[in-house]
């Protein structure tokens, strides 16, 4: 099925990292959520894919039917059955993911910025912009240096640019 660049993109991001049996879970729930996904019962052109298994990505091309206030709360209910079902934090905007080798990590706030002050994440790290509103943004704005991020006005005092 193909879903036109404009498609909202939701990504919500597991303060750890899923094992492989719990991501195959988790995709299920969301095929079934997505299927019966409906706004103002009108069926939602709806996907959702998990990257790195730790990113939970919602996917809605409104080109049929736009996400509507009732139909967005509907897939925040269900995250929130998710965090419960697999003891995950899906809603934590300052536990901050970033790449290390091929690993992605993530943590608090503090611990990013304790490894900032000590160099092992600078400029130049890949961090990720769960921020981006659509899937043209996903593919160019969601993985990309801090330097480039939304995170760097966050730490503006100890990265020198």
């Amino acid at each position: 099925m193909e879903f036109s660049q404009h498609s909202r993109v939701w990504i919500y991001q597991s303060d750890k990292k899923l094992t492989d049996s719990e991501v195959e879970q988790i995709q299920q729930e969301l095929d079934d959520f997505t299927i019966g996904w409906t706004a103002h019962n009108n069926q939602l052109k709806a996907r959702a894919e998990i990257r790195y298994n730790r990113f939970l990505i919602l996917i809605v091309d409104e080109s049929q039917a736009g996400a509507s206030g009732c139909s967005i709360d509907k897939s925040v209910h269900f995250m929130k059955h998710l965090e419960q079902h697999f003891h995950i934090n899906l809603f934590d905007r300052f536990n901050l993911a970033y790449r290390e080798g091929e690993e992605v990590l993530s943590l608090p706030r503090h611990a990013f910025e304790d490894l900032l002050k000590q160099g092992k994440i600078n400029t130049e790290t890949i961090v990720y912009n769960n921020m981006v509103q659509n899937i043209s943004e996903l593919e160019s704005k969601w993985e990309v240096p801090f330097k480039n991020s939304w995170h760097i006005q966050l730490f503006r005092d100890l990265v020198i640019q």
